[in-house]
């Protein structure tokens, strides 16, 4: 659409209007960000055991022993879904038979184990009440918190199929509030869900909500500088989660920020290039003009952008579908990699953060200081994107990213701050690398089919985090096995990447049949030779408004 950026260029580039308008949208990505992962603190599991009614007559030796002991880690710990049986148990406290673990007298191994038949006694060291410890979503029915998980993912993923479509029918704004607004109502619900089935549906939708207004805002805001707000919302999560250490309580706060944003509705204004989009040029011309008298400076007599400007880049985009992605060899290569790329990052980075939940310490302290390391990250993926290749700054940075969670095995059981550190350098890598990944899938996928490849790579990226709940099961089978998954596949995401081409500071494919052939192998660090297709020089070829959003501002 450069005729619509030309004739636009009368209101500059960064003026007073753009400057709210930019400073507004960062606002109500907040509560995308503070409901993000709001399962790790909802969904949280406090250490527990097997209750013992106060009934029971037990002495205070026998409570104390009546749970078994088991190695975890190398370290004794209670059972969790196991008990002494009672009656047994019972029957030696009330013959006054003396507990003493140094004679024979008693063996406790010789004891026959039951299930928590009386139900269970949780740790409110972190936490008051969390869906598992009021819903009983433990030992025999701990599989509903993973797909508790994966059910809000599952939101998420629906979102992206239809967030896209909805905005371009309804409008940007429209469909931005919409979606604040059900972020809050869902939020709210979720609070006075009676059962964990009508949880698990108030989730689902919650997650969808979510999506909509993460795949709204994407659309008109920038990919490298939407994270500064989306991570300012993730910190408000642990500071509200420590301070609110119920469950309810917490679904209640997750609608604040929504709420808060409403009033933003009379504020922000319509997308002018949506409006001229669906033909509806004199509101398109009248939010113009007001914005020219914002920025003050002089409007032209005439804002030429008739539907005649308009048609070819329409016309391209009609098109333009998902199967194109797949049509030449060269765009199948691409789109192929960089699908399993994004897959493997989003698994990657669901599955570190509800690792971290096995990590010792504060839970609320390591989640913070998780997400304040994603600030770092994006300001050195803004770094990299101003003057280094794109596939080698990805390669690094993920390379950084995989070898320190491999590292984490050598760490986890014996020296828990530097296992903290490792994970900060891992998520710091894995991050920086995402960042990086925004610019490169853009500047990779053809004029006429950017938007289709970005939205793609989003859905294989939800596809990830809905598996990445499942993750931290993998632990049951070998205990470093989710930290060995998620380094493997970063290491393999950076393999892959090599193969493709490099796109900086060369000139971008506006058809399929430009996209640049893939690499058989190539060292990252290897300058990649300019292109020849149509004899276009980098600095002659105009690049495209939102590659330019991302990579200078």
């Amino acid at each position: 659409m450069q005729d619509y950026e030309e004739s636009l260029s009368f209101l500059g580039t960064w003026g007073p209007f753009q400057k709210r308008v930019f400073y507004l949208l960062g606002l109500t990505i907040i509560p995308s960000g503070y409901n993000l992962l709001c399962v790790i603190f909802l969904l949280a599991t406090p250490s527990h055991h097997c209750s013992i009614p106060h009934h029971s007559n037990l002495s205070h030796d026998w409570v104390q022993a009546i749970i078994p002991v088991q190695l975890v880690g190398g370290r004794p710990e209670r059972s969790s879904c196991s008990r002494y049986e009672l009656d047994q148990v019972q029957n030696l406290s009330a013959s006054g038979t003396t507990l003493n673990l140094s004679s024979p007298q008693v063996l406790l191994s010789s004891l026959t184990q039951e299930g928590c038949r009386d139900g269970w006694t949780y740790s409110t060291e972190h936490y008051q009440s969390t869906v598992v410890s009021e819903f009983n979503l433990v030992c025999s029915d701990q599989w509903k918190q993973p797909l508790s998980s994966v059910f809000y993912f599952l939101g998420g993923l629906l979102g992206c199929f239809v967030s896209g479509q909805i905005s371009d029918r309804f409008g940007r704004k429209p469909v931005l509030f919409g979606a604040i607004i059900a972020l809050s109502i869902f939020s709210s619900a979720l609070a006075f869900a009676p059962s964990w089935p009508v949880f698990v549906v108030l989730f689902f939708m919650l997650g969808l909500g979510s999506e909509i207004l993460m795949g709204s805002t994407r659309v008109i805001f920038s990919s490298l500088c939407l994270p500064w707000a989306y991570v300012f919302g993730e910190l408000m999560l642990p500071v509200t989660s420590y301070l609110l250490s119920n469950w309810r309580h917490l679904s209640l706060a997750m609608a604040v920020p929504g709420l808060a944003c409403i009033p933003l509705w009379w504020l922000i204004p319509e997308s002018p290039r949506w409006l001229v989009s669906r033909g509806r040029i004199q509101e398109a011309e009248l939010l113009l003009r007001s914005a020219a008298v914002e920025n003050r400076v002089q409007v032209p007599h005439n804002i030429v952008f008739s539907a005649r400007v308009e048609k070819p880049t329409s016309e391209k985009a009609q098109s333009a579908n998902f199967l194109d992605l797949l049509r030449t060899p060269n765009i199948r290569h691409i789109t192929l990699i960089l699908w399993f790329i994004w897959f493997s990052n989003s698994v990657c980075y669901f599955g570190l953060s509800f690792n971290t939940s096995s990590l010792y310490g504060n839970p609320f302290l390591n989640y913070f200081l998780l997400t304040a390391v994603e600030l770092p990250a994006y300001a050195a993926c803004w770094l990299a994107a101003r003057g280094l290749p794109r596939r080698q700054s990805y390669v690094s940075f993920v390379l950084l990213g995989a070898l320190a969670l491999l590292l984490i095995q050598l760490t986890l059981n014996s020296q828990p701050v530097f296992t903290l550190i490792l994970v900060l350098v891992g998520k710091f890598g894995l991050l920086a690398g995402t960042g990086v990944l925004y610019m490169y899938t853009s500047e990779l996928s053809p004029t006429v089919i950017r938007t289709t490849a970005m939205s793609t790579c989003a859905m294989f990226s939800r596809v990830g985090s809905s598996l990445s709940p499942y993750l931290l099961q993998l632990a049951v089978f070998y205990q470093f096995l989710p930290w060995i998954v998620v380094g493997a596949l970063s290491l393999l995401s950076v393999v892959i990447c090599v193969l493709l081409p490099e796109t900086f500071r060369q000139p971008l494919p506006d058809t399929i049949q430009q996209v640049a052939v893939t690499q058989r192998f190539r060292w990252p660090w290897a300058s990649a030779p300019p292109l020849k297709d149509d004899g276009k020089s980098a600095e002659d070829t105009t690049v495209a408004p939102e590659v330019i959003c991302t990579t200078c501002l």
